[in-house]
C-alpha cells in the first residue's frame, strides 16, 4: 500500500517563487497567449467597481474642478484671502498720498454694505516675508478692511475679496496696476512720471521715457510729454519737494524747462531754505527761484521759437539824446544814446521812471 504524502502549508517564500515563475512562463507570450487570457486582461482592466450613480458624480466633479481651474486662471474666479497673507508693498504704488476724508468714507461704506469691488492681487509662492500674493491694485480698498479689522477685531474684515492675475499676461506688473488705476482713479501727471521712472529703476524698462511709452500707450503725444517733463522733475527734486503730487500743470512744465537749462541747484538750494507749510508756499519758493531765469531756446526739442519783437526806431531829441524802446524775452526796455549820456543822467532818469511807475492810478 502506497503511503499518503503529508502536504503542508507553503512557505512565503515558496509563495513568491511560484509567482515569479509563473509570471516568468506566462510574459512576453504576444498574439501567442490564448484569446480568453487577453479578453479577461482587458476585461479585468476596464472593469470599474464603482456604481453608476457614483461614476456619474465623480465625472462631473473632474468638470466642475477643470472649469474652476480655468476659471481662476484667467481671473475670472473670486476668492477670500486673508489680509495678512497680502503683501500691500508688493509693488512701488503709483498713487503717494491718501486722502483722509475718502479713506474715511471707503471705511464707513464698507462698514455699512461690505466690500464690492474684490482688489486684484498675483501670486508669490517664493516671497522672503512669508506672504502668499502680492498687491496688484486696490490698494486703498486693502487698507480701509485692514483699519477696520485693528479697530474692530471684526472676523468679517479678517478676510478680503480677491481675484488673482497673471500680471505678465496683462503687461507687466507694473503696466497692469496703472491700467487699473488709470481707469478708476484721477492720477496726477507727477504721480505717472513718478511711476516711470521707479519702473525704469527697477529694471522693467531701459529707461524712464521707455517707460512712459510703455505704461501710457493710450495717451497722446502731448499727454506723454508732459509725463516725461513730471519725470524729470520726480528725479532731480523727488527728495526736495513736499506737496509735488499738488502741482499744478503749468508750473511743472515751468519747473522742468527750468531744470532742462540747469536749474537744479537753484531749485534745491531754494526748497532747503525753508519747508514750506502749504502747497501755495512751496508754489511761492519755486517761483522766487524761477524768477529772473532766462529760458534758453532749444531747437531740438521742438517748437517755434519765439521772435524777439522788432525794436521801434530811434526817436531823436531837440537834446541831442535818441529814445528806443523795445521787446525781448526778458520783458520790455528803453535805451537811450548820446554824447551826453552818463550814470548822473541815466539815475536822475530812473527816479522819474520808478516815480512814474509807482504812482497809482497812472
Amino acid at each position: 500500500m502506497a503511503k499518503r504524502r503529508k502536504l503542508e502549508a507553503p512557505s512565503a517564500e515558496d509563495l513568491s517563487r511560484y509567482e515569479e515563475e509563473f509570471r516568468r512562463e506566462t510574459a512576453g507570450r504576444g498574439p501567442l497567449s490564448a484569446p480568453i487570457a487577453q479578453v479577461a486582461a482587458e476585461a479585468a482592466t476596464l472593469h470599474d467597481p464603482r456604481p453608476p450613480e457614483r461614476r456619474a458624480e465623480d465625472a462631473k466633479d473632474r468638470v466642475d474642478a477643470e472649469r474652476m481651474r480655468d476659471a481662476e486662471g484667467r481671473g475670472l474666479l473670486m476668492l477670500e484671502l486673508a489680509v495678512e497673507d497680502i503683501n500691500a508693498d508688493a509693488l512701488v504704488r503709483d498713487r503717494v498720498v491718501l486722502d483722509v476724508e475718502e479713506m474715511e468714507e471707503l471705511k464707513a461704506s464698507i462698514a455699512k454694505g461690505g466690500l464690492r469691488l474684490p482688489v486684484e492681487v498675483f501670486a508669490t509662492p517664493d516671497d522672503a516675508q512669508g506672504f502668499g500674493y502680492g498687491l496688484l491694485s486696490g490698494y486703498r480698498r486693502l487698507k480701509a478692511v485692514r483699519d477696520l479689522y485693528a479697530l474692530t477685531k471684526d472676523a468679517r474684515y479678517a478676510k478680503i475679496k480677491a481675484v488673482i492675475r497673471d500680471p505678465e499676461a496683462m503687461g507687466g506688473t507694473f503696466a497692469a496696476m496703472i491700467e487699473e488705476n488709470e481707469i478708476r482713479a484721477n492720477l496726477s501727471h507727477y504721480e505717472r512720471g513718478r511711476i516711470a521712472v521707479i519702473a525704469a529703476q527697477q529694471g522693467a524698462f531701459v529707461n524712464a521715457e521707455e517707460a512712459v511709452n510703455a505704461l501710457f500707450p493710450m495717451a497722446s503725444k502731448a499727454k506723454r510729454s508732459k509725463i516725461r517733463s513730471f519725470a524729470l522733475i520726480f528725479e532731480e527734486l523727488g527728495d526736495m519737494l513736499t506737496f509735488p503730487d499738488l502741482l499744478k500743470e503749468k508750473d511743472g512744465l515751468r519747473i522742468a524747462a527750468a531744470l532742462r537749462d540747469g536749474a537744479e541747484v537753484r531749485l534745491r538750494e531754494a526748497l532747503a531754505e525753508k519747508v514750506p507749510e502749504t502747497p501755495a508756499e512751496e508754489a511761492e519758493q519755486i517761483a522766487a527761484a524761477l524768477d529772473g531765469l532766462e529760458r534758453k531756446l532749444d531747437p531740438a526739442r521742438g517748437g517755434r521759437p519765439k521772435k524777439a519783437a522788432k525794436p521801434a526806431p530811434a526817436k531823436a531829441l531837440s537834446s541831442g539824446l535818441t529814445l528806443q524802446l523795445g521787446e525781448d524775452t526778458q520783458g520790455w526796455y528803453i535805451r537811450v544814446g548820446g554824447k551826453r549820456v552818463g550814470r548822473e543822467l541815466m539815475e536822475a532818469a530812473m527816479f522819474e521812471l520808478e516815480r512814474l511807475l509807482e504812482a497809482p492810478g497812472k
